[in-house]
């Protein structure tokens, strides 16, 4: 049988829980927070702002990487509040050349390391769990507040490796050692 067309049972997603937070598979009422996302100015670095029905494309597709891959976007909740404060996780898109570790937190949860806390445990979970020696971050050199914190996270920008889009930042992250 054609291992393109081979059946597979579906990927359960696992629950990562950290000091502050719980990652966990998204559900379907995540995706007013990725509309919100997309319709704002933030999402300038993700090629926003986006219609509604554009939003629904792009986080639908980047759920469904659970089921075809087995990574995805976790749901990041706060463990005490259960209140969602982002979206963390592995994202593999066609245009992408390689799985990139990705980020998009609440503004109520900026500059409270939620990112950098939940792109740790993804980051220990993928080593665990798939073996990898490291994953990228791919980010637009205008975003400094991403490439900042992927440095911080102890990557290291390498020339060498393509992004999706002439120009991008790609940051190497070491996986060996975690998990």
């Amino acid at each position: 049988m054609n291992e393109a067309a081979a059946p597979f049972a579906t990927p359960a997603v696992p629950v990562l829980v950290t000091e502050r937070l719980v990652l966990s598979a998204p559900v379907l009422a995540d995706f007013e927070h990725a509309a919100a996302y997309h319709a704002s100015d933030r999402s300038v670095w993700d090629g926003g702002p986006h219609h509604r029905h554009h939003a629904w494309r792009i986080w639908a597709a980047d759920v469904a990487l659970w089921m075809l891959k087995g990574y995805g976007p976790f749901r990041v909740a706060d463990r005490e509040t259960g209140d969602w404060v982002g979206e963390v996780g592995i994202y593999h898109g066609d245009e992408f050349p390689e799985p990139e570790l990705g980020w998009m937190v609440a503004p109520q949860a900026e500059g409270r390391g939620i990112a950098r806390e939940a792109a740790v445990a993804v980051m220990d979970w993928a080593r665990k769990h798939f073996g990898w020696d490291d994953i990228v971050n791919i980010i637009d050199p205008k975003n400094q507040r991403s490439l900042a914190l992927a440095l911080r996270l102890g990557g290291r920008v390498d020339a060498r490796r393509p992004g999706i889009d002439v120009g991008d930042v790609v940051i190497v992250h070491d996986l060996r050692g975690r998990g």
